[in-house]
């Protein structure tokens, strides 16, 4: 069982040139999203203010214009009507006009047009200025009522005022009709400098937005970068790891609900500490006990095998199984001792350089199998390797094939000088591993109807296997053989790094 906050056989760290860009992180980070989101609140903000600043102010520029032109138009015409007679001719209207053109020149740069009942526009206007004068102001200049317009002609904007002249004596319409086109140049000037002031503004705000959008995000994320940093040192295995908590907002509830966390887990894990121990203590010392009264009974059993012929047959079956079950109860001490020494701690690595492929012989003609192996076994293939306990990883292997997979086994030992590897397969020509079962096969005494490699045994040679092959810095692995049967894999360096003694 791994240990809470230990790094794995295969945790590496990544290679500088395969880390992310900086920037790239930076850009994704909740930072820059706060400030962008900041700053688009900025930029809108001042947007919408220049907006309605920009309507409010050119409506107030033209309206100024209108209302000036207007009360100046009238105010000429009110002083200069008084001298028309009537009905007047093209002359009068002529001078009329000439009269308000020129009082308007200096101020307000109007052309006026001037005109008795349905007759001609006086002076005449030129092609395309008609059309300057909508019909629209006519209309209500014919009908007795002032009429202003903005137009735009030959892209210039025109403001054109209709007047309709009233005898001074009554309301009633003279027939005359004064209309005025007053360029608003200079107010389209203004209402751009405005436009141009707007966004001379808004640039610098929200440039200048970017100190407060800085600030903002940190106050934020200082909490979250604490929590972050938290989290972190808790799956280091500090669990009495604390956080500051300043404030009643969210994310301070936020970091009283990770302390609250972290002295649970702290709490948990101490008690699963202690029952792991003392199980781990159970263990051993259940094992302990248990070996000499076990060796005493071996040896008795072990008399009475041997005189087992002499004895009658009920008698001697009883005896053998007698024998066959204490052995099995010894070979299972044996193993708990030993899963007892790797859970303490106190399994150690005795490396010597040896010759792989003499290593597994040696091993199978220890327990008489070179008849039920096929062995794959090429010379020349040297690793440091502890040979006690590469000899239990495949005594186990092998064991177990034949015990449930049936000979032949086939056994195989090939080098990868290129990655510095060593990779020793066992294969047998059984049914396989159940697909539910084989993330378990490595389990401590795991039980499955369809759990091939628990039938038989302590439960524990598979644990012990594995156990094995990470003390050497290796990997263990199950499958099943595209043509049937399953297949261990030992993944082993050629080199393990230091003398482990």
């Amino acid at each position: 069982m791994r240990r809470f906050g230990a790094r794995r056989p295969d945790d590496r760290r990544r290679p500088a040139g395969a880390r992310k860009p900086a920037l790239r992180t930076l850009a994704r980070g909740l930072r820059a999203r706060l400030v962008v989101a900041f700053l688009l609140v900025a930029a809108l903000s001042a947007l919408a203010t220049a907006a309605l600043t920009f309507r409010e102010a050119r409506t107030a520029i033209l309206q100024r214009t209108q209302d000036t032109a207007v009360n100046a138009l009238r105010g000429q015409v009110n002083s200069q009507a008084p001298d028309l007679s009537y009905p007047p001719g093209t002359a009068g209207l002529a001078k009329f006009a000439a009269n308000l053109n020129r009082a308007g020149e200096a101020a307000q740069h109007w052309v006026v047009h001037v005109r008795y009942g349905d007759g001609p526009m006086v002076p005449s206007l030129r092609p395309g200025e008609d059309a300057a004068i909508g019909t629209g102001v006519r209309k209500k200049v014919q009908a007795g009522i002032a009429a202003v317009q903005r137009v735009e002609t030959e892209g210039r904007p025109w403001l054109v005022i209709g007047l309709p002249v009233t005898f001074s004596n009554n309301t009633k319409p003279s027939g005359v009709e004064v209309f005025a086109r007053v360029p608003l140049r200079e107010d389209e000037a203004n209402v751009q400098a405005l436009v141009d002031a707007a966004q001379s503004g808004a640039l610098p705000a929200v440039a200048l937005a970017v100190v407060p959008a800085l600030i903002a995000a940190g106050g934020v994320l200082r909490p979250v970068r604490e929590l972050r940093r938290g989290a972190q040192r808790i799956t280091e295995g500090a669990l009495d790891t604390r956080l500051k908590v300043t404030g009643r907002d969210e994310l301070a509830e936020l970091s009283r609900t990770f302390n609250g966390m972290a002295a649970a887990l702290e709490e948990n894990v101490a008690e699963l500490r202690r029952m792991e121990a003392n199980a781990r203590r159970f263990a051993a010392d259940v094992s302990h006990e248990l070996r000499t009264p076990l060796a005493a009974m071996t040896a008795v059993v072990d008399v009475l095998d041997e005189d087992a012929a002499t004895l009658d047959p009920d008698t001697a079956h009883a005896v053998r199984l007698i024998s066959e079950e204490t052995g099995k109860l010894a070979r299972m001490v044996e193993d708990l001792m030993e899963i007892s020494r790797f859970d303490a701690g106190a399994a150690a690595l005795h490396l010597d350089e040896v010759d792989v492929a003499e290593t597994v012989r040696k091993t199978l003609q220890a327990r008489n199998w070179q008849d039920e192996v096929e062995a794959d076994l090429p010379d020349g293939v040297r690793a440091r390797l502890d040979t006690r306990r590469i000899d239990v990883v495949v005594a186990n292997l092998v064991g177990n094939a034949l015990r449930h997979g049936g000979a032949p086994v086939h056994v195989a030992v090939r080098a990868d000088r290129t990655a510095e590897r060593l990779l020793i397969e066992v294969a047998d020509q059984g049914p396989g591993i159940d697909p539910e079962v084989l993330p378990h096969v490595f389990d401590r005494f795991y039980k499955a109807d369809a759990a091939r490699v628990r039938s038989e045994g302590s439960g524990l040679g598979l644990a012990i296997t594995l156990e094995n092959v990470r003390l050497h810095h290796g990997t263990i692995r199950a499958a099943n053989r595209p043509g049937g049967g399953a297949v261990f894999t030992v993944d082993l360096p050629l080199r393990t790094g230091g003398d482990e003694e």
